[in-house]
């Protein structure tokens, strides 16, 4: 019924990175939720086996396979039992701003290092008094002779921590237009006035480390412009569409795995001497998730395909990123009464998700933002 066509070689890549994950990340997840960060070395074998920004030419380092890698990756992490070493977020998210809109110079500079793992990346948007809305940013970029200045505060950075080059946006105070102020600017770790703030403590995702970024008079050279001066909210709205869609493969992903998971608790934990899928409650309960899930799945395929052949699908993409989340949220919410005390044990994959998911209606444009994009393409 799948309309992606899978090749053997994307099957063997599936594979090897499912033998990864079993014998190197999920040995270490707990540990890692529990430190809240995922070792740099860690991101380093990932990238010593081929599964770090699959998509960038060959030319910088890159493999340059096509998107069924990234949906694999994305896929299959959701089965790691932690969150930080988001390689989705890295590899499909931060990464292509660097290559489709940096200098050649700065592709060979930095790209192979996205690709060894050497090189941790990070994207700094959100402030303080700006989140969905990114043309109210307010942190400031002046250039001054070759160099930029920046100026300015970031928050719920993802990969704050462990970052070793971030794209930050920022704006020229002295243009009025806010959509034609914002730039973007490469930004490496060490460089003078570029600080962290607090390692933020989240409700879930807890070995994502998420952080406040502060740029007081940072000074890089104006050859670390991503694009054209002005370009930054054309390049991120650009890249969003990747970015929601990335998000819903890993929801879409994780409801499947929970919904697996459920099945196999409800056949073999009993009441009154009769198995949990007996009960018909429990049956019907699981047939609407399956049902849900399934609807999700082929929506989400379909848009794989089109965002692959270069077709407009802005509209499907945020319908498969709002109704992916929403639906991955009530699954999880409707399983954990069915695994009842169960569900809430921390060694339980409901709860870890529980967590997990609820912020996937609001990260990447909030359901409403979704809603509204959509209501725009229907002529509203």
């Amino acid at each position: 019924m799948g309309i992606l066509n899978y090749t053997e070689e994307h099957e063997r890549f599936r594979q090897r990175l499912i033998d990864h994950i079993e014998k190197e990340i999920k040995p270490n997840a707990a540990k890692w939720e529990k430190d809240k960060i995922v070792p740099k070395e860690d991101w380093r074998k990932m990238g010593e086996k081929g599964f770090l920004s699959t998509a960038v030419a060959k030319e910088y380092g890159g493999p340059g396979l096509d998107f069924l890698y990234s949906v694999i990756v994305s896929e299959e992490m959701i089965t790691s039992g932690q969150t930080g070493l988001a390689a989705g977020l890295h590899s499909d998210i931060i990464v292509p701003y660097i290559e489709a809109f940096g200098t050649e110079a700065i592709k060979k500079k930095f790209l192979p290092g996205c690709v060894s793992g050497d090189i941790i990346t990070a994207v700094a948007m959100t402030e303080p008094a700006a989140g969905s809305d990114v043309a109210s940013i307010e942190t400031t970029a002046v250039e001054e002779g070759d160099e930029v200045i920046i100026n300015g505060s970031k928050t719920f950075i993802s990969n704050g921590i462990n970052c070793d080059l971030v794209i930050v946006a920022a704006k020229d105070p002295g243009v009025e237009s806010k959509h034609n102020a914002l730039s973007l600017y490469l930004v490496e770790d060490g460089t003078p006035g570029f600080t962290r703030g607090r390692h933020l403590e989240k409700m879930g995702m807890y070995a994502q480390d998420t952080a406040e970024l502060f740029f007081s008079d940072c000074r890089i050279p104006k050859e670390n412009m991503l694009g054209e001066k002005g370009g930054g909210f054309i390049m991120l709205m650009q890249k969003l569409q990747q970015e929601r869609l990335v998000s819903a493969i890993s929801n879409v992903k994780a409801a499947e795995f929970l919904l697996e998971k459920a099945v196999e608790f409800c056949k073999t934990n009993e009441v009154d001497g009769k198995p949990l899928s007996k009960q018909q409650a429990v049956k019907f309960t699981l047939a609407e998730l399956a049902t849900e899930t399934k609807l999700n799945r082929a929506l989400l395929d379909q848009v794989i395909k089109g965002h692959m052949e270069g077709e407009n699908i802005i509209a499907e993409t945020m319908m498969i990123k709002y109704s992916s989340s929403e639906m991955a949220n009530q699954l999880v919410d409707r399983l954990m009464d069915l695994f009842g005390e169960y569900g809430a044990l921390e060694s339980n994959h409901i709860a870890e998700h529980f967590r997990d998911l609820r912020i996937t209606t609001i990260f990447a444009g909030t359901t409403e933002i979704m809603k509204t994009i959509i209501a725009q393409a229907m002529g509203l």
